[in-house]
């Protein structure tokens, strides 16, 4: 394998901290760039004496002068995870979200413009349209922007394309299903899954939005980091929109019981922004399998216990 110099914009967030240790597992140096808006150095203290860890900015993607300062390290590769990521927020907020979701792209990729940088550029699965049917959501599935943060993404994804057809810079457009697992948030911030196995230790009652029935295919981190390198690896991909997802649905009053094992534990609350909801979430992986040999290894089951196994540690600590 080429060793290459990386950037990892929202580096030290969820995803990205998962992104940064693959990439330093693989040998490449790599810098950080997160504002710590969504993410937290404490996800990354474990790279801290790793000597290909070359540098952690405290910064933003709306600051010209930090990415300037940064691309003068004549970067190989761009994954491009920094984004505001909560749907509810978006909506009482769009002004912040699209700022950070459109025009900061847009600034990261002028920059990867400039230097001929090829960008991966993480979108979201909140961008599409339900499932119609158990064949699942494959790219060319209708999107329906519900919230601002589906247009903010589906805004940064035309541009980041765009690049591609007017300068041919090498770009792909990742979209992966919910992804959950350790380091995930476990308040209001964070995932599903995550949030109900910290109710669940702690006794509380598992909250559910609306009835329940609405389903989301949920992904494994370390799976998704394999998938969103993979994607910055190949040429195969360059120009092209991926999925990324399980292949199986859930109910969220299934999960919750999956979860809990106790429906007494269980209720249900109004929804925030029902407007915002999408019924059906169900990916279909194909294209990742075709052109990246990519296919998720921890199913639902093995990945809960992952996650309630860290959560539970965390706990203790």
């Amino acid at each position: 394998m080429i060793f290459l110099n990386i950037l990892v914009t929202g580096g030290a967030g969820f995803i990205g901290r998962w992104v940064v240790k693959k990439l330093l597992d693989d040998g490449h140096k790599v810098w950080i760039l997160d504002n710590l808006s969504n993410g937290s150095k404490a996800n990354i203290d474990e790279f801290r004496n790793n000597s290909n860890l070359m540098e952690f900015v405290e910064g933003d993607i709306k600051d010209i002068a930090t990415l300037d300062r940064l691309f003068l390290n004549k970067f190989d590769l761009c994954y491009h995870l920094a984004a505001s990521i909560n749907v509810q927020d978006s909506i009482d907020d769009p002004i912040t979200t699209f700022q950070n979701d459109t025009v900061g792209t847009f600034n990261v990729l002028e920059q990867c413009r400039k230097y001929n940088v090829k960008i991966v550029f993480m979108s979201t699965c909140m961008v599409y349209d339900r499932a119609k049917d158990d064949k699942g959501i494959d790219e060319n599935h209708p999107v329906k922007p519900a919230s601002p943060y589906a247009g903010s993404k589906i805004a940064g994804e035309n541009m980041v394309l765009s690049y591609w057809y007017a300068y041919k810079l090498p770009v792909v457009v990742i979209r992966p299903f919910n992804t959950y697992g350790p380091m995930q948030k476990t308040n209001g911030e964070g995932g599903v899954v995550a949030i109900f196995i910290k109710r669940s230790i702690d006794g509380l009652p598992l909250n559910i939005y609306g009835d329940g029935y609405q389903t989301r295919d949920l992904l494994y981190v370390e799976d998704c980091a394999e998938f969103v390198v993979q994607a910055g690896y190949s040429d195969k991909v360059n120009g092209e929109i991926v999925n990324a997802g399980l292949g199986r649905d859930i109910s969220i009053n299934e999960l919750a019981l999956l979860i809990s094992g106790d429906e007494n534990k269980i209720q249900h609350v109004p929804h925030i922004h029902p407007q915002s909801e999408i019924q059906k979430l169900l990916c279909n992986p194909q294209k990742a399998k075709d052109l990246l040999g990519w296919y998720p290894k921890t199913s639902l089951e093995e990945g809960i216990a992952k996650t309630k196994e860290w959560i539970a540690r965390q706990a203790k600590t």
